[in-house]
């Protein structure tokens, strides 16, 4: 559209110019960090030059060292001049030339700027009053780096006008923007002519023009690059050829244009450039493109002629993909060519390459001329092959194909007979049984079908009439009369089909209009033995939806209706309201009958029946005659909502029971106490009290639930039966029903528990602690195995006798039953616990915690016969042990091996660990250690006591034996 190829254009201009902009930003970045990394500084002198000049210029050690300053800046000056004049443009494009001028004017610049400084000013000066010999040299220097520095700026700001040109001639995105930039940038290169001191200058102007022909080169040769140009949509590659030769002879085109100019202003110095310099190349490469644009044009023309109508109408498209492959292979040489064609130097390779394609050109149109004197020998559509010709009058392919085209009408004259053949004999075939079109009914189908065969020729001999003399020949009036017999043929078929139809719906449609609205299913679903809900099904006949449907076909065909079908077909809508509405209806009443169950539909089996005197007229009375249907379906859509209402109140309190025994079901009737820290838990006794405890609770709170069952089914009692005493009789089963499911919600309730109890006495996480003390000889468990084993079983009978809260309902009703005369007058109460408790999934697993149990109690009372190694410690009789020991009179070793093994009792007891966690069980091992550590610590100072009397024995002894010595020695 227009305003998207504008939008188009605009999003190119705005892209090129940011492309630009971006190279420009580059190309200022790259000059300034060269210049900050090749700036060439003048060294300064560093002794004291704050005096006056006169003053300084008569101090022989300033004058020699400010001359020699002098000789390095004159070197430096010198080389840097002589080395920026001998640089050339790296690359053959004319931004490389204006990149060497910015480049020699940072560097000139930079040398500039520092001899200016005051400092530089001064040291001139006082080598000038000093009349130094160097001086004279260096001014020399100087003076040619300013004009070096004067012509590099100049050039810089007049080639900068041409930049943006020249960036848009090399990175500009289309030919359609170098188009544009060459005039420009030639008035440009005019102005620059003109004004510029220095590109005034055939030797300065000649080489910027050369590089602006090449650069053009370069992006032709960048764009038309035969490897991928030939496989490019051709359109596209033609487009290119074209823009690429026109930008090659703009150049030319602008050049001529603006010397005219300068010759016609007659003030200005003219363009007599060297003119095989500038437009050598370019003439020659725009000569290349118009050969390969002619090479596109010649393989379109072949694609033209040779395309899909020729292989619809020949049939034979083998042979035309082996005429295309030869084609294609005009351009395989030219794909692997080893020289570049838009070579000078090759122009003799390139003329040869060319003449051969024109040759083999001149063979493919040979062999497409026979190969279509040959295929319109056996052509495969008429109307096809006649399109083709009269299209080919207009479409641009080779002349002497096209010629070869025109001579063919005979043969398109010669198919349509076989066509005319072909369809008769269709027709003749499938008379019996003729194939029909999707949705069209079988009478006026036959006919549809018989009319597509007919338009099928007569459409081919209507173009024909497009040209006057194809019909006018002797052919042409064999072929239309045989058209004509055919046609007549058809023409009988659809009259005795239309008659036929018309005598069976006249007497066939007053029966189906006849039907009932309704009829019952045969698939009715059966509820139990003794009853079933019926499905009903639109009793609206197929017959008489075709009956219809072949009355708006026979129409628009043009034949004449009954009146009769011509009224049923004009109520078709007011059908299909009435069918969908029961249709609705029905699905209704189905999807609400199925979400009811075997206790619900008994429960409700006198509203089903309302339900069914409702429907009752429609499978009974009521046809598709009848006046009355809309109000019949709207009482049966009443019905079956105030139905769906007292079902969704039945089931709205239904799922409040199953809530509530949901709740039942998931209560936990084995709490654990809540830990006060971690590492500290309850006892056996406090654990299982505390789940007593928990479990009245929560069973308090579990029997509430259960007992407003009771009124809820009342409740359901009033909507169905509107009494109110739990125990009417036509409620007796859905009483029995909610029974059982509330066995089933006990039987759960103790049997998940119970598994999960047994599951958390497997489980290695321990829930309560029990001590582990020494009661002399043996060692002990407290509570004692026994105890816990009693405590465990007790526990698991209260949570099988929880159920003896829930009180059985008598028999029929939702009443609790009294309790009960058994004998001796004691009353009993009937609950669900005599069923429960004789379950035997509740028998085994009760059993499992129990064995379980055991074992773990075995398996802590081995652990604690570890202990027993000790018992020597409190078995002995300590005072008859040490009485013994002392008669012996043991010496001093053996005494500390002694207090050593029981000192090391006492160490080893200390590191033994004083918790042992098995299974649900933590055993705390403290006042057990405690009491064997004392035990030790008590061997130790009996035998203390026994050394130390011992010792004060031995030392008395030893007292009166020196008392002796001494007395007998006086």
């Amino acid at each position: 559209m227009p305003g998207q190829s504008v939008e188009f254009h605009s999003f190119h201009i705005i892209r090129n110019e940011f492309l630009m902009n971006m190279q420009k930003f580059l190309s200022h970045i790259q000059r300034t960090i060269q210049q900050i990394e090749g700036e060439i500084k003048l060294e300064m002198p560093t002794i004291n030059l704050d005096a006056e000049v006169s003053e300084l210029a008569t101090d022989p050690e300033v004058i020699e060292t400010l001359e020699h300053c002098g000789m390095t800046w004159l070197t430096l000056i010198s080389t840097a001049v002589e080395e920026q004049l001998r640089k050339v443009p790296q690359g053959n494009g004319p931004l490389a030339e204006i990149d060497l001028w910015r480049e020699r004017n940072a560097t000139l610049s930079a040398l500039t700027e520092q001899i200016k400084l005051p400092l530089v000013k001064k040291i001139l000066a006082i080598l000038k009053e000093a009349e130094s010999g160097l001086l004279e040299n260096l001014q020399i220097v100087i003076s040619d780096l300013s004009r070096h520095h004067v012509e590099a700026v100049d050039n810089v700001r007049f080639l900068s006008t041409l930049e943006r040109h020249l960036k848009n001639l090399t990175h500009g995105t289309g030919f359609n923007i170098v188009l544009d930039t060459i005039p420009s940038m030639m008035n440009a290169l005019r102005m620059v002519w003109i004004i510029s001191r220095h590109y005034n200058k055939d030797e300065r102007m000649i080489p910027l023009m050369e590089r602006i022909a090449w650069e053009i080169t370069a992006r032709v040769c960048k764009v038309v690059d035969l490897r991928t140009l030939f496989k490019e949509d051709r359109s596209i590659a033609k487009t290119k050829l074209l823009e690429a030769k026109g930008s090659l002879e703009m150049w030319k085109k602008s050049y001529f244009d603006i010397r005219a100019q300068i010759e016609a202003s007659g003030r200005d110095q003219r363009w007599e450039f060297d003119r095989k310099r500038l437009f050598e190349k370019t003439d020659y490469m725009a000569s290349i493109c118009q050969d390969l644009y002619d090479i596109v044009q010649v393989i379109e023309e072949f694609y033209n002629i040779f395309g899909p109508e020729l292989k619809a109408v020949t049939g034979d498209p083998k042979r035309i993909d082996d005429v295309l492959r030869r084609v294609d292979g005009l351009i395989s040489p030219m794909e692997v060519l080893t020289f570049d064609p838009f070579s000078i130097k090759c122009a003799s390779q390139w003329k040869f390459v060319m003449e051969d394609f024109k040759s083999e050109v001149l063979v493919i149109e040979k062999e497409a001329k026979n190969f279509i004197d040959e295929s319109f020998k056996t052509l495969r559509s008429a109307e096809a092959a006649f399109d083709m010709l009269l299209n080919f009058k207009h479409i641009r392919s080779r002349d002497a194909i096209n010629r070869q085209m025109m001579m063919k009408f005979n043969d398109i004259l010669a198919q349509y007979c076989k066509e005319v053949d072909i369809v008769n004999n269709i027709f003749i075939q499938n008379l019996s049984n003729p194939p029909l079109y999707k949705n069209h009914p079988p009478m006026a189908g036959a006919i549809y079908w018989s009319r597509s065969l007919f338009h099928r020729i007569k459409h081919t001999i209507i173009r024909f009439q497009e040209v006057e003399e194809l019909l006018a020949s002797e052919r042409g009036k064999e072929v239309k009369h045989k058209y004509l017999e055919v046609a007549k043929r058809m023409k009988e078929y659809e009259d005795l089909k239309y008659d036929h139809w018309r005598d069976w719906t006249e007497q066939m449609l007053p029966v189906l209009l006849k039907k009932t609205l309704l009829a019952k299913s045969p698939h009715s679903e059966e509820v139990d033995t003794r009853e079933k809900w019926s499905r009903f099904i639109v009793n609206f006949s197929p017959k008489l939806q075709e009956v219809i449907n072949e009355t708006k076909y026979m129409e628009q065909l043009g034949f004449p209706v009954p009146e009769i079908a011509r009224n049923v077909a004009l109520q078709e809508d007011k059908f299909l309201r009435y069918t969908d509405g029961m249709k609705q209806m029905l699905d209704h009443y189905h999807k609400l009958m199925g979400t009811l169950n075997e206790a619900e539909i008994q429960l409700l089996d006198d509203h089903i029946q309302e339900l069914w005197k409702v429907f009752r007229s429609g499978y009974k009375r009521l046809n598709w005659n009848s006046l009355g249907i809309g109000d019949y379906i709207v009482r049966c859509t009443q019905a079956i909502g105030k139905f769906e209402s007292l079902v969704h109140q039945i089931h709205k309190n239904a799922g409040d029971i199953n809530n509530k025994l949901l709740l039942i079901e998931s209560t936990n009737l084995f709490k654990s106490p809540p830990l006060k820290n971690e590492d500290e838990l309850p006892g056996v006794k406090e654990f299982f009290e505390y789940i007593k405890r928990e479990r009245s609770k929560d069973v308090e709170h579990i029997v509430r639930k259960y007992v407003a069952i009771g009124p809820l089914l009342t409740k359901m009692e009033g909507l169905v039966a509107n009494t109110n005493t739990g125990k009417a009789s036509k409620l007796a089963p859905y009483y029995a029903f909610w029974e059982n499911k509330i066995y089933h919600t006990l039987t759960q309730l103790v049997l998940k528990n119970l598994q999960a109890f047994n599951a958390a006495v497997l489980r290695d996480v321990p829930l309560f602690q029990t001590e582990t003390i020494l009661s002399a000889p043996e060692i002990i468990l407290h509570p004692n195995a026994s105890e816990i084993d009693k405590m465990s079983v007790h526990c698991i009978r209260d949570c099988v006798e929880v159920t003896k809260h829930f009180v059985r309902w008598m028999h029929g009703t939702c009443i609790d039953c009294p309790p009960q005369h058994a004998e001796e007058d004691e009353l009993i109460t009937l609950s669900f616990f005599n069923d429960i408790s004789q379950n035997p999934l509740i028998i085994e697993q009760a059993v499992l915690i129990t064995q379980n149990i055991h074992k773990l109690l075995n398996s802590l009372t081995k652990y604690l016969n570890r202990w027993k190694r000790y018992r020597p410690l409190w078995k002995l009789d300590k005072a008859i042990v040490m009485e013994k020991f002392a008669a012996k009179k043991p010496a001093c070793v053996t005494f500390d091996e002694k207090l050593q093994f029981y000192i090391k009792i006492a160490q080893e007891v200390t590191q033994q660990p004083l918790i042992k966690d098995e299974q649900c069980i933590r055993l705390t091992l403290g006042p057990l250690a405690y009491t064997v550590q004392e035990n030790a610590k008590g061997w130790v100072t009996s035998l203390g006591k026994l050394l130390n009397e011992s010792a004060k024995e031995e030392l008395f002894s030893l007292q009166e034996e020196i008392e002796v010595d001494i007395f007998s020695a006086q």
